[in-house]
């Protein structure tokens, strides 16, 4: 009898099990536009209702650009979804593996206890009661037994509990890896729309390239280019100081000669060293897809194609001073959208018809080019 209460008593006590199971969830917040911000998107887009591609080549090109920036834009979303969507299916996988350690714990200690109650007998009680042993020992031989008896059934409804978690995990799976298979068939559809864009983008800029019959006539072009340019952007400026509320004071004036590059990379081209639209600016060379920043805390005014600049994104950063960023891939902000220094505000491409990625930066006061290595941090 000792022998056997020692045995119930050592199974009673061996084993556990925690099958309870959390499931975590995160809120994505949105972030709501001002008043403001409404009025610059709407100054915005009556800025890009006006035409500047004023050729068909031109409106062409800018045609394409676009369509290549919204594919990389969503080809980047998807990316971003199916890294998204991979890591949440590792999650899930490692999940279920633990469940699956819990169950098969479960599942032997309840072979344990079963195998208890079998040595003991069919009937238990009445063998106690048969036994005529001592009062206090049948007492303390009953309790065991109930004891057993409850762990027993804890370990069938944990088992149960698993099961339906498990299954639950099996199906989150299952709808994550159809997810997946739908993401790499559009992911295949983009990608083959974006080397259909930029095969054809590559046939109009190399005709763009030779419309001109000699130099003259290409720096001709270039300084039209850029007359057109200083009007758009003189218009913009306009337009932004008509606004019932100016953009607020950054202090950008203080930060002039420590500001961080928009991108880094090496100088191609220096402040009024080329023709064209570069010439108020510096060129910086980069990587295409490579990201963008913000210099200083400012409110986007301007998101767009311009003739020459390509995807051309303008910040205002009060205190009348703007930076230009322009042959951009893709835009990541928007107008009216407020940024911070550092925020990613576009990638390096080449749009605007240039032969290679690079990325223009410009700083203007009060309406006027200035250099922008004054501001910039040196290197």
């Amino acid at each position: 009898m000792r022998r056997l209460l020692a045995f119930i008593g050592t199974l009673l006590l061996s084993g556990g099990f925690s099958p309870a199971l959390s499931h975590a969830s995160e809120a994505d917040a949105k972030r709501q536009l001002d008043a403001i911000g409404e009025q610059i998107e709407t100054v915005a887009e009556r800025l890009s209702a006006t035409d500047t591609a004023r050729d068909d080549a031109s409106r062409e090109l800018r045609d394409i650009e676009t369509q290549l920036a919204e594919t990389h834009r969503r080809l980047d979303a998807l990316q971003a979804e199916r890294r998204k969507l991979a890591d949440e299916s590792a999650q899930l996988r490692a999940h279920r593996e633990r469940l699956e350690r819990q169950r098969h714990g479960q599942s032997q200690a309840l072979a344990k206890q079963l195998a208890a109650l079998y040595r003991v007998g069919p009937t238990p009680q009445l063998k106690l009661l048969l036994n005529q042993g001592n009062p206090a020992e049948l007492d303390r031989m009953q309790t065991y037994l109930n004891r057993l008896t409850q762990a027993r059934q804890a370990r069938i409804e944990a088992i149960a509990e698993l099961d339906t978690a498990l299954a639950d995990t099996e199906a989150e799976l299952a709808a994550r890896q159809q997810r997946l298979d739908t993401l790499s068939a559009e992911l295949e559809s983009q990608s083959a729309t974006l080397a259909e864009r930029t095969a054809q983008r590559r046939e109009l800029v190399a005709t763009l390239d030779s419309r001109f019959q000699s130099e003259e006539q290409r720096l001709a072009s270039l300084e039209q280019e850029r007359e057109q340019a200083q009007r758009a952007l003189e218009q913009i400026r306009q337009e932004m100081a008509r606004l019932d509320e100016p953009a607020p004071s950054t202090h950008i004036s203080r930060t002039q000669g420590d500001l961080p590059w928009p991108v880094q990379g090496s100088i191609s081209a220096t402040y009024h060293s080329q023709e064209g639209v570069h010439f108020n600016g510096i060129v910086i060379k980069a990587s295409a897809g490579t990201p963008v920043s913000a210099v200083h805390a400012g409110r986007v005014v301007f998101a767009d194609w311009m003739r020459g600049f390509g995807n051309l994104l303008i910040i205002d950063h009060g205190d009348h001073v703007m930076t230009l960023y322009a042959h951009l891939q893709r835009f990541s902000a928007r107008p009216g959208q407020r940024v911070t220094q550092g925020d990613d505000i576009g990638r390096v491409g080449d749009t605007g018809g240039q032969a290679q990625a690079a990325l223009y930066f410009e700083v203007r006061q009060s309406g006027e080019p200035i250099n922008p290595q004054r501001w910039i941090a040196r290197r």
